[in-house]
């Protein structure tokens, strides 16, 4: 039977065709559905780690016992698992290991284009890169058989378009895998110097057995049509220059990225007049070519920032440009903003109003640095909003402590937050931290967290008290407001920055578009008492505009969350 599958959706049938029986990953677009469709599956434990590294950790811990086993994570997720995938690139897998992991070109939901290819070759381990949703499912599944051949885990690179796109679906049997007997390895998994430095040659002839493998693997294949045209690609970027260029050029579609092979490579370009390397982000596969004295076209012909398409191709190659209407009304642009009732947006607008120095992180409250707020100064990574409003206010002084805050979610903090609380309290600076509590991962689709008490599937879980752990860390002062109540939050924000200690403030209020938030019923604008000062303007509501000089309040957008009635100093809205 076929179906129409998401990429995403495809892999996870894969991971359940091949018998995969353990699951652990934290959400992170353009991934999460991998993890959120396998747990689906009875047969297959499934769960939300707090961050990647203990996702990843947790799989290798699995496949340690003998179980086939997955974590997915998205690029920059890739970057907080680095420290144990580069360990278990030595230490190899008893059980298959697959790591899905999901690059954002072009940063439709990222705060950089990192290339993971890079992972891949630092660590020495084996990486391949579907194209479509059948081959999500199919490369899942072979995924573990080369984990197992080869003894190392296997990074399966997605990207956005793979991921999110939609391809017929061929589905199979489940093919039920014992665990492999445990036996003790000391000099396999204890990865002390003594034992390192005996893994390293293996992990060298590891690669070279996996090169010379990818030059007859099915999984590399070339096709011929036209060879005045050669292309090599992997991924996405083979479909584009399917679709743009036809039976006008020859392929070498790459599965496996890391190794490269190096003969199929110059067979091909030997074959084609000229030969065009198409790889979305950085040159690693034209480097490659180079390195193999092979005269390729790549970055001097595609840029290396953000993502091709058919178009590209077809303009770079062909010098052909596709037919478009061009509009003459100047359509507004519409940039992200936080939800109707989101409540956030009342804490930000305090934050504004008192003009603080806000270290940001990354959660859908980063929109609070978008206009009309504006009430962030900065945003780099998960948890670094807390350690560095530490070194800010270290470099700064105690004035800066009176003039600055960290902003963080409640499932980031539990993601990497909690240690730079810590280092607040142990290195003791007078710093205050909000941490903004909305009862979800909010950013990624509404997943469960440590903090919410149910896990991935929804049943019943232990729950972190935030107050009670905030304390545990060394944290004295800790309060909780409702970001709703706007009046009240800035007198508390006032009153812990001015205390010589540091604070943590809890703002409180779930995310309004959880299903059982209780919404209250539409406000509304008095016409006759509005007098046109736009002042509710400044809490960027998208319910809120201005018509005929009056302010004006969508009813299927607004919640009734009364943010703007504190605005009003006139009593219009009610």
């Amino acid at each position: 039977m076929k179906k129409l599958m998401l990429g995403n959706e495809a892999f996870a049938r894969g991971l359940y065709e091949a018998g995969c029986k353990i699951a652990s990953s934290y959400p992170g677009t353009p991934s999460t559905e991998i993890t959120e469709e396998v747990a689906k599956y009875d047969e297959v434990y499934a769960e939300w780690a707090p961050n990647e590294k203990v996702a990843m950790e947790v799989a290798l811990g699995a496949s340690v016992a003998g179980a086939r086993s997955f974590c997915a994570m998205k690029h920059v997720g890739l970057n907080v698992a680095a420290d144990p995938l580069y360990t278990a690139g030595y230490t190899g897998v008893t059980g298959g290991m697959v790591i899905a992991v999901a690059d954002d070109p072009g940063m439709h939901s990222s705060q950089n284009e990192q290339d993971s290819r890079h992972h891949a070759i630092a660590s020495k381990v084996m990486m391949i890169e579907p194209s479509d949703s059948a081959e999500c499912k199919e490369f899942a599944k072979a995924a573990f058989d080369l984990s197992e051949q080869f003894d190392t885990p296997v990074i399966v690179r997605m990207s956005t378009r793979v991921a999110h796109s939609q391809s017929a679906v061929e589905l199979c049997d489940r093919v039920e895998k014992d665990l492999i007997p445990y036996e003790k390895n000391i000099q396999k998994f204890v990865m002390m110097p003594g034992n390192a430095i005996r893994r390293h040659p293996q992990v060298e002839q590891r690669i070279e057995d996996i090169r010379k493998y990818a030059e007859t693997s099915p999984l590399n294949r070339v096709e011929y049509n036209d060879t005045k045209i050669g292309v090599i690609a992997a991924g996405i970027s083979y479909q584009y220059a399917r679709d743009a260029l036809g039976s006008k050029a020859s392929y070498l579609k790459l599965g496996i990225v890391n190794p490269l092979p190096v003969e199929i490579i110059k067979d091909f370009c030997q074959k084609c007049e000229t030969v065009y390397v198409i790889e979305q982000l950085d040159d690693i596969i034209e480097t490659h070519c180079r390195k193999n004295g092979l005269n390729v076209h790549g970055k001097d012909t595609f840029s290396l920032l953000g993502e091709i398409s058919q178009s590209i191709v077809r303009e770079k190659i062909l010098g052909e440009t596709a037919e478009f209407t061009e509009f003459p009304e100047n359509v507004p642009v519409r940039p992200p903003v936080m939800c109707a009732g989101c409540p956030h947006r009342g804490l930000f607008y305090c934050l504004s109003k008192l003009g603080v120095m806000v270290s940001g992180d990354i959660g859908c409250y980063t929109l609070g640095a978008t206009a009309p707020l504006c009430a962030m100064d900065t945003t780099i990574c998960m948890g670094a909003s807390i350690s560095g409003l530490h070194g800010f206010n270290k470099a700064r002084g105690a004035e800066s402590e009176k003039k600055s805050v960290a902003v963080i979610g409640d499932s980031t903090f539990m993601h990497s937050g909690m240690t730079g609380l810590v280092n607040i309290a142990y290195n003791a600076t007078n710093s205050t931290v909000i941490i903004l509590d909305n009862s979800i991962t909010g950013m990624t689709g509404h997943q469960q967290n440590p903090t919410t008490g149910k896990n991935l599937k929804g049943d019943p879980a232990a729950a972190v008290n935030l107050v009670d752990l905030c304390h545990a860390i060394g944290i004295k002062s800790v309060r909780v407001v409702d970001p709703y109540h706007m009046a009240e939050t800035e007198a508390v924000i006032k009153e812990e920055l001015a205390k010589d200690e540091p604070s943590v403030i809890i703002s409180r209020r779930p995310c309004a578009l959880l299903k059982y938030v209780k919404h209250n019923p539409p406000l509304k604008c008095d016409h006759d008492k509005c007098v046109g000062c736009k002042q509710c303007l400044k809490i960027g509501c998208p319910a809120i505009s201005i018509h005929d000089k009056k302010m004006t309040i969508d009813h299927t957008q607004c919640v009734g969350c009364g943010i703007c009635t504190e605005m009003c100093k006139v009593g219009a809205i009610g």
